[in-house]
């Protein structure tokens, strides 16, 4: 693009202060600061938090570790709105305001509305929502706005066909998801672009998973760059698309802020033949034998043991994807921690007949049993 656009000069790593290091249930401050004196001596100057990270505790982590030691216009800070909780006008003052208060802002350079898609995008229009960010932006106290995404390509299109003002979209773009029909992160993408808006990127490391990887795909990297890590073909893949303001990455230790640091300080796309590497790495995925469930939750209803079942396979398909057990056994708590779990089946079928991909649902559960508990 040769035209300047939002965000075109901000380095294209931004920290996501979401996952930050704790200390139990509090923020490891000492160690939150190293990172950010770290990440600010390399150039890097975007922060990106919300109102909900870590119970709220993230944007007073930000206040305290950036806005309080830092001159204001060496760095630029994103939060969100949290749509799902508001009722009224009131309820977005008040949220905003205490955003402003916990990070001792008088204003953020980009706010957003947090995690649209259809049902919450028809929230944001009957709450006035897009009003309010227009009049915070009247006023300096937010200096761009925009909003977070998940859903379809379809559904973002609407939204930005509606909503002009919207200067940016945060969107979940990685390789594994590039194609994805459940993402659509290519698609988003260029409905985004195609709208002319800049994009942040989210979510490029699929929340840790493409730092793991089995040893086969860890093995094609390695073989292509012994000394790159695994996380870094995943940041630097996002990095490399057009129109970007930055990409962000939730540190949550020095040691992969050193890491990101190291190839995004002067930050080179990939070339042809790394494309080419990302590629038979998709390819590898894609081969894996995951389970063909599209969670249409047909079978959840007649279960009498209440198993999420969709929930259990997609714990299943993360561990054959990813060979991370400790992400998918989390995925499999989370997916089994208001019902049954894979290991009370009973066998009764109920499932079975209910499904139209026709899976073998009663021996998929004994094998997830096995794997994940």
């Amino acid at each position: 693009m040769s035209e300047k656009y939002l965000g075109e000069s901000i380095k294209k790593l931004g920290f996501g202060l979401m996952r930050l290091p704790m200390n139990g249930e509090e923020i490891d401050m000492e160690q939150t600061k190293k990172m950010v004196d770290n990440f600010m001596s390399k150039g890097f100057t975007y922060f990106d938090t919300a109102y909900v990270y870590i119970g709220g505790k993230s944007e007073v982590a930000l206040g305290e570790a950036v806005v309080d030691r830092y001159p204001r216009e060496s760095f630029q800070c994103a939060t969100k709105l949290p749509i799902w909780d508001l009722k009224d006008r009131a309820d977005m003052e008040r949220i905003f305001q205490e955003s402003l208060d916990r990070a001792h802002l008088s204003y953020y350079d980009f706010y957003l509305l947090h995690a649209l898609g259809k049902e919450s995008a028809q929230k944001s229009e009957d709450l006035g929502a897009w009003e309010f960010l227009k009049e915070l932006k009247e006023q300096g106290k937010a200096k761009h706005i925009g909003f977070s995404f998940h859903d379809s390509a379809e559904v973002l299109e609407d939204i930005l066909s509606k909503h002009p003002e919207a200067e940016f979209v945060q969107l979940q773009i990685n390789y594994a998801d590039w194609e994805s029909e459940g993402v659509q992160s290519r698609k988003c993408y260029e409905i985004a672009r195609k709208y002319g808006k800049a994009v942040i990127i989210m979510e490029p490391v699929k929340g840790g998973a493409l730092a793991t990887m089995t040893p086969e795909v860890q093995e094609i990297f390695k073989k292509a760059d012994p000394e790159a890590s695994v996380a870094s073909w995943a940041v630097r893949y996002c990095a490399s698309l057009d129109g970007l303001v930055t990409v962000l990455s939730g540190m949550s230790d020095e040691a992969q802020m050193n890491d990101n640091l190291s190839y995004m300080e002067n930050f080179k796309p990939l070339d042809e033949g790394e494309q080419k590497v990302v590629a038979q790495v998709v390819e590898v995925l894609n081969s894996l034998p995951t389970i063909p469930c599209t969670s249409c939750k047909y079978c959840v209803d007649g279960c009498p043991q209440k198993i999420n079942i969709p929930g259990v396979f997609g714990a299943v398909n993360q561990l054959t994807l990813y060979g991370d057990e400790g992400r998918a056994k989390g995925q499999y708590n989370n997916a089994t921690k208001d019902g049954g779990k894979a290991g009370d089946c009973i066998q009764c079928g109920a499932c079975q007949g209910h499904c139209p991909q026709h899976l073998e649902i009663i021996e998929l559960l004994k094998d997830a049993a096995e794997k994940l508990g």
